[in-house]
């Protein structure tokens, strides 16, 4: 088992307790005690899941969910002491794969960290070779930037392709219209979030039958049931 893992929280005893269960599960664990500290770590080298804390010094929690999911699908867990519904659910909605409230048994801990790591091997998104993407009908070359279509392929834009890659792998995950800017036109955008309205247009025109859902007023998720794939 080689997934490593950040923890970013600010009291030492949850720290070395939780850092001890995993590291005898046999994860590779990196402690530490700021957002901006794990930031700038996570500059050099991503782990395989992040483990966040909201009470922080400075960069709180959710703004540190915020930035790693505007770069990355690592899967991330929040720890926090609010357990209230309306925190949870903005933990969710800035990217997180799961909350578990304070006080919380390190075994339970543990139990939803392999939960989400299995999830995500079982996922319907299987890539069967390096840089090759296929979910039910859809397939898509990652290296050439091929998209195939119920085994046609479909000319696309650059922009069309990465959005649909955005999709693709994190398959019946809500994305926030302002999210899907900043993934696919960058964080320098300063254009209208209808753009986003355009390209999933777009997409949904070429790809007939693509499973493309609006959130309504949220964004879009590409809409897999699972228990078919």
């Amino acid at each position: 088992m080689n997934q490593h893992i950040y923890i970013v929280e600010d009291d030492p005893n949850i720290r070395d307790i939780v850092k001890a269960y995993l590291i005898k599960e046999g994860y590779q664990v990196t402690m530490m005690e700021t957002a901006e500290d794990a930031w700038e770590n996570a500059k050099k080298q991503q782990p395989n899941m992040w483990i966040l804390d909201i009470m922080l010094p400075g960069m709180d929690g959710y703004e540190l969910c915020k930035k790693i999911r505007a770069r990355s699908e690592v899967p991330i867990i929040i720890i926090s002491a609010k357990d209230e519904e309306v925190d949870k659910i903005l933990g969710l909605e800035l990217g997180s794969d799961d909350y578990l409230t304070k006080p919380f048994s390190p075994r339970e801990l543990v139990a939803r960290v392999k939960r989400l790591f299995k999830r995500l091997e079982n996922s319907p998104m299987v890539q069967k070779k390096t840089n090759t993407v296929e979910i039910d009908d859809l397939k898509m070359d990652q290296a050439a930037r091929q998209v195939f279509w119920r085994d046609q392929e479909i000319d696309v834009t650059t922009k069309e392709f990465d959005m649909l890659e955005i999709f693709a792998k994190r398959p019946n995950r809500a994305f926030a219209r302002e999210e899907l800017l900043s993934l696919v036109w960058g964080e320098d955008y300063f254009g209208s979030d209808r753009a986003v309205d355009d390209l999933v247009k777009r997409l949904r025109k070429k790809l007939e039958g693509l499973p493309v859902e609006t959130v309504w007023g949220y964004g879009y998720r590409l809409h897999i049931d699972e228990e078919q794939s």
